[in-house]
């Protein structure tokens, strides 16, 4: 099948320089699709109409257009953070032919000297500023697609309030084209600075002295959650989220969650995976929107209501944590029934009426439990002692793949 649709990737260079293959597809297209700036940036010769992007946008106007000659103009590399991804969910790939042009973040790595392999990329376009959140350790070197021209200033205040005010930052604005500038500075000094609103933003993390410290991996201090008491103390999340064990791409519900905490170690394992946290309480509901933006997961999703109902239409899950509500009638049944085959179902018991509970279904469906005692040095005295925590009944279950 030949394509019918070629998407675009050109630079601030304009159509000079764009390829011969990308040319030929501009003087051969019946209709051009792009922003504004990119279409200002075709000659006369281009005789296709010209049609911006609706607002707000959507691609139906382009899909309508099917087996026509139709171009697609896109900044730098249309699969990174481009349209090309979304067209790329819309159409099989014979169907359309994608020419990339040097990503503005190649050429950011190349203008900074770093590896483009060890940097870790991210974008703010349309997106919350809190994403950056979860990227935040000393060393890390970041390249972050500005929304506007007041993103380097709001992410510079971003990085004072989290303990890195001493990063190193840089403004690129206009890469690969005859007004690209530079822009350096350090975020404890950053002021707000004009810059064009077409610009990336290169940090090199350095973390002052009294940073916390949030690794990527379970079992962050409490201490980094706001909560009221209803929260995965760290040892037990730790435990927990390695039974949950987030594999990429995969779904959470974390079913009575409090804080948040489980939701959001879960979200921060790797970008692209998601939670759902089901929680009743307003108060808690506040505590977790608080957490998720602070710990930079802003796309976790929070389900105001109560399981079992709050459950109904919700996207079947891979795994599922119950941190509160074991006792109460067809919450572990509602879950399960949603859980996908092959999902893990997690459910943590305090009291002895939900250690019960978990011992009763387990009967049913099987499963391995685990005891959890967990005691800390503490003052006595003079002298020092063990203070044990309450035990945790940590019920660990997989759905059968033909269940």
């Amino acid at each position: 099948m030949t394509p019918w649709l070629t998407v675009i990737g050109i630079g601030e260079d304009g159509f000079k320089g764009l390829g011969k293959n990308a040319r030929h597809a501009l003087l051969r297209a019946s209709r051009i699709f792009g922003g504004q700036r990119h279409l200002d940036l075709l000659p006369p010769c281009i005789r296709g109409a010209r049609q911006t992007w609706p607002s707000p946008f959507s691609l139906e106007p382009l899909l309508a257009l099917r087996d026509e000659p139709v171009c697609v103009l896109a900044s730098g590399d249309p699969m990174f953070f481009g349209v090309g991804a979304s067209l790329a969910r819309q159409l099989p790939p014979e169907q359309m032919l994608i020419l990339p042009a040097p990503s503005s973040c190649s050429l950011a790595a190349a203008r900074m000297g770093w590896p483009l392999q060890d940097v870790v990329t991210l974008s703010l376009v349309a997106r919350p500023l809190a994403a950056l959140n979860a990227q935040l350790s000393g060393g890390v070197r970041l390249l972050v697609l500005s929304n506007d021209g007041h993103s380097p200033a709001a992410v510079a205040a971003l990085l004072r309030e989290r303990g890195f005010g001493p990063s190193r930052m840089t403004v690129l604005e206009h890469l690969g084209g005859p007004t690209e500038r530079r822009v350096d500075g350090l975020a404890e000094d950053w002021t707000d600075t004009p810059v064009a609103d077409l610009n990336l933003l290169a940090i090199d993390c350095i973390a002052s002295a009294d940073a916390p410290r949030l690794s990527r991996l379970a079992g962050l201090p409490d201490s980094a959650f706001e909560h009221d008491g209803q929260l995965t103390k760290r040892d037990v999340r730790a435990i927990t989220l390695a039974r949950l064990a987030p594999v990429p791409g995969e779904l959470l519900w974390d079913v009575g969650a409090g804080s948040g905490s489980i939701g959001i170690e879960w979200m921060r394992a790797h970008p692209s995976c998601r939670a759902l946290a089901i929680e009743a309480n307003k108060g808690r509901q506040a505590l977790i929107e608080h957490n998720r933006d602070t710990l930079g997961v802003p796309g976790l999703q929070l389900i105001r209501g109560k399981a079992p109902q709050a459950l109904a239409g919700l996207e079947r899950p891979d795994a599922i944590f119950i941190g509160g509500g074991v006792t109460r009638e067809g919450v572990l049944d509602a879950c399960w029934a949603q859980l996908k085959p092959g999902g893990r179902l997690v459910a943590n018991a305090v009291t002895l009426q939900s250690e019960v509970t978990l011992m009763a279904w387990r009967e049913r469906h099987g499963g391995e439990l685990t005891r959890i005692h967990i005691a800390q040095a503490q003052p006595l005295g003079d002298f020092d002692t063990w203070r044990q925590a309450l035990p945790i009944t940590l019920l660990d279950v997989v759905k059968p793949l033909d269940a």
